[in-house]
């Protein structure tokens, strides 16, 4: 009782699937979507040993990588992308802490406005010599005459 043969033309179907998928940019199982022979491996699914075995295979895979520059066009797209969105996010970042120097200063002012306010406050209450009765919101309204 032996193990069962290998179905070499599946292998080679997962390889060449692997290879495509790689070379177009959309990796289903590789997480970087590199070029190598590695991502190849992790690509296809399939065992180390099994996919060197097709040695014709992997060597296409490689003059392909190569004559595609080593950079599948979706991951140049994403690289592109992914250089602007850092750009946007260094702008914001020098947009904010603007935006946080301009309020420091703002409430610096407010602090010394409302200390200058009481403090007028104070001087008005003590120069006029009349104490001041707190408002009362529910106080009955009186009608002036005139």
């Amino acid at each position: 009782m032996g193990r069962r043969p290998r179905d070499q033309g599946a292998d080679r179907a997962a390889i060449r699937a692997a290879a495509d998928r790689l070379l177009a940019g959309t990796p289903l199982r590789s997480s970087s979507g590199k070029l190598t022979a590695s991502e190849l491996i992790t690509e296809s699914g399939l065992r180390r040993d099994i996919v060197y075995g097709h040695t014709d295979l992997v060597q296409d895979f490689q003059a392909r990588a190569k004559a595609q520059d080593s950079t599948p066009t979706a991951m140049q797209e994403l690289a592109d992308a992914n250089r602007a969105l850092k750009a946007e996010a260094a702008e914001l970042r020098t947009e904010l802490a603007e935006e946080r120097s301009r309020t420091k200063v703002m409430r610096r002012i407010i602090a010394e406005l409302s200390l200058e306010l009481e403090q007028a406050k104070a001087e008005l209450g003590a120069a006029a010599g009349v104490a001041r009765l707190p408002f009362r919101a529910d106080a009955p309204r009186t009608a002036r005459r005139d």
